[in-house]
């Protein structure tokens, strides 16, 4: 039996690297305490998620991550990694529910392969905890790692970052200075801070009250961030959800047409309520992505319909239509809808949702899965911001899935979009919990980029956000709605708008240096850490 016995507080006090505690054999760690690494991680997967909508219980995201950060402290990376592991499959199995009705098994496998991505970061995690202030480092790390799942594969997933849970909290202001990154490193630091202040050994206890008094200064600096303010003018825009008859696989139902006559008969309702005073004229209206299921610009009929719905409400219409391009592709379009002149500018979607708008490595897919041949015409991306011209406003045009994507938010508002309108299209998904944290990323979008969000979606949820993240309007789910909002037209540009991915590439610089500094000090030491 081999005792080790260097206190695990040295690791921030003098820069000596944790124990790898109590060892029952050579290079192992005693039962109890594996099983309370396990026990701790798991339970911070599972606050994690409670963090998330529909919960919202955003405080939980940095206890959560306290207990993450507990259970990989003084553990060597491959023992930390595959703690990692569980801590984010416990995460990320009720938080990407939403994704069961196109089959459990894409469900179990995109869990299992996104959990990968905490697995590096926390072997890379178990390398920082032996430098001072690695609550800094290990919060870097976790930036580094949602920028990576973000990116691949296939064009990466950005869905459960850390910022997704702070739509409405103390957190939250951070977006206008530095994006959602900034705001999943200041919830990830709080939460390693936390931790820190727990595992400080009794014999020093009172020095706990500094980590302590950081994590909770960590939230409440976010009030200092500076924000512009209102400027005065507003647009009124008309916001149709007409609904759809089928539920998961199979929304557009057997009969042709029915989703483009709900959406057409709910503008003119909404064209009714104005001559009738019950709701005020708007300047333009939003109807959501696919609210049409045919393309307009080769049926006639399609055509004809979406004309005598626009000319009855009498001002541009979005229309979210997914139309042909050739004869073997598509694309999915926001296209603006003149009540004289028809169909004009348009935006294509340029994140796609891959095995969902197209198929990556498709030979191969469609030969091993019969369920892939779905996705029918395989989608092509477009290459230039959502910024369209309607009526006294340039709206930013953002597609479904888009709006967890920094870069193509952030591309729209530099080019001019005001408001942000999000059209969407969750029939798939109705009364799961992807409308909810969807709506979330809206709430974070508005404070980011100092702009108001309209969501347009087919089944819900269809909402106003204030500039200020404040949801003023929305709709249930599986219903037919509409109204017109008065929403505030702004300009001015956030620090987060203006520096871009800056915050993000400088945090994951110093994440990475870190890992690069403790694996140097480990190499001069002989590497006293080993491998399990």
């Amino acid at each position: 039996m081999v005792q080790e016995r260097t206190d695990p507080s040295a690791a921030a006090d003098g820069g000596q690297e944790p124990a790898a505690a109590s060892v029952s054999g050579p290079g192992g760690e005693g039962r109890r305490l594996t099983a309370a690494r396990v026990a701790a991680g798991a339970a911070g997967g599972l606050l994690l998620y409670t963090a998330f909508p529909p919960l919202d219980w955003w405080l939980c995201a940095p206890a959560g991550i306290a207990l993450i950060a507990a259970s990989l402290y003084g553990s060597r990376p491959r023992r930390a990694a595959w703690i990692g592991y569980l801590a984010a499959a416990v995460f990320l199995f009720p938080t990407l529910a939403w994704v069961r009705p196109i089959g459990d098994d894409a469900w179990l496998m995109l869990v299992a392969l996104e959990s990968f991505f905490y697995a590096a970061m926390a072997a890379a995690a178990a390398l920082v905890f032996r430098l001072r202030l690695w609550p800094l480092w290990f919060a870097c790390l976790w930036v580094a790692m949602e920028w990576l799942r973000s990116a691949v594969p296939f064009g990466g997933f950005p869905w459960a970052r850390v910022a997704f849970s702070q739509g409405e909290s103390l957190f939250t202001s951070y977006a206008a200075l530095g994006g959602a990154p900034l705001v999943s490193f200041a919830v990830t630091l709080c939460g390693a801070l936390l931790a820190r202040a727990a595992l400080q050994r009794p014999s020093r206890a009172p020095l706990r009250a500094v980590p302590a008094a950081l994590a909770v200064a960590v939230p409440l600096l976010a009030l200092a961030v500076p924000r512009p303010g209102d400027e005065g003018r507003t647009v009124n825009v008309g916001i149709v959800q007409g609904n759809v008859p089928g539920r998961g696989m199979h929304v557009m139902g057997d009969e042709p047409a029915v989703v483009l006559r709900n959406h057409a008969d709910e503008t003119k309702r909404l064209a009714q309520a104005v001559r009738e005073g019950r709701l005020p004229k708007p300047d333009i209206v939003v109807l959501p992505e696919n609210s049409t299921d045919i393309d307009p610009y080769r049926d006639p009929s399609a055509n004809a319909i979406i004309s005598d719905s626009v000319r009855d409400v009498g001002v541009p219409t979005l229309v979210g239509a997914v139309v042909s391009i050739g004869d073997t592709q598509r694309a999915t379009r926001s296209l603006v809808w003149d009540p004289a002149t028809g169909p004009g500018a348009y935006y294509d979607k340029q994140h796609l949702v891959p095995f969902g708008e197209y198929t990556p490595m498709k030979d191969i897919v469609l030969a091993l899965s019969e369920r892939a041949n779905l996705v029918g015409r395989q989608s092509v991306a477009g290459d230039r911001p959502g910024d369209l011209k309607m009526g006294p406003v340039t709206v930013g045009a953002v597609n479904c899935y888009e709006v967890a994507y920094d870069g193509t938010v952030r591309g729209t508002v530099r080019a001019g979009g005001t408001p942000l309108v999000v059209q969407t299209n969750n029939a798939t998904y109705a009364l799961s919990n992807l409308p909810p944290q969807q709506l979330a990323m809206s709430k974070l979008r508005a404070v980011e980029h100092n702009r108001a969000v309209v969501t347009s979606a087919t089944t819900g949820i269809s909402a106003y956000v204030t500039p200020d993240g404040k949801v003023a309007w929305r709709t249930r789910e599986l219903v037919a709605d509409m109204t017109v909002v008065q929403v505030p037209v702004r300009t001015r540009e956030t620090v987060a708008t203006r520096v871009g991915a800056a915050p993000e590439w400088a945090l994951m610089v110093m994440g990475a240096a870190a890992v690069g500094a403790a694996a140097w000090r480990g190499r001069r030491r002989g590497d006293r850490m080993g491998t399990d």
